[in-house]
């Protein structure tokens, strides 16, 4: 395996591995909205992160038995148009639970976004005239209500003017660092003949 190929699996592992703690979380914080079945919680996560995260029912239902075993949400069985239907609400457990991880993952994105600010300026030399987003909370998507359209569109726009711009930067700094590393090899060269 070549490194950059082990570089991408490795993310890709971190990536599965958190995803697995926010849809947790997400799976919580939609209870806590209203009861619902294991079908519907999957439904909603796949349309709240718009086809992000897909979860499957061999993902969703161990996390659900989980969360139920640990006594964060409590499970009833219904019969819903002659279907017997397991129905989750959540617990006071599982709402003080929730709270205390909210407040948790958000000085941890708050402090992860005050990083990579740091990283972006003092590593890779990028001074912006625009801050840097912030990087948004995975779970955010679970937090907002559902937004009609023209909210969404409004919001994606704004998001892709920002990357756009961060792009446009990135570009510059690049390019000036390409140049930089021609003038040292042209050197390095030049002093190479010489001896």
């Amino acid at each position: 395996m070549n490194p950059e190929s082990e570089v991408d699996e490795t993310s890709h592992n971190w990536i599965k591995i958190a995803q697995k703690g926010y849809i947790r979380m997400g799976i919580i914080i939609l209870l806590n909205k209203k009861p619902s079945h294991g079908y519907e919680i999957m439904k909603e996560i796949d349309n709240r992160t718009k086809g992000c995260w897909t979860p499957t029912p061999g993902g969703i239902y161990p996390i659900l038995r989980d969360l139920e075993k640990s006594g964060y949400i409590k499970g009833q069985w219904q019969t819903q148009k002659n279907r017997r239907l397991k129905i989750y609400n959540i617990t006071p457990t599982g709402e003080i639970i929730l709270k205390q991880a909210i407040i948790k993952q958000t000085e941890i994105f708050t402090n992860m976004s005050n990083l990579f600010n740091e990283f972006t300026r003092d590593v890779l030399n990028i001074e912006t005239s625009t801050p840097l987003p912030n990087i948004p909370l995975p779970f955010s998507h679970f937090l907002e209500d559902k937004t009609n359209d023209k909210e969404t569109l409004q919001h994606l726009e704004t998001h892709r003017t920002h990357l756009k711009e961060s792009i446009k930067t990135i570009q510059q700094r690049l390019k000036t660092i390409e140049q930089r590393i021609e003038e040292i090899k042209k050197q390095q060269s030049k002093d190479n003949k010489k001896d």
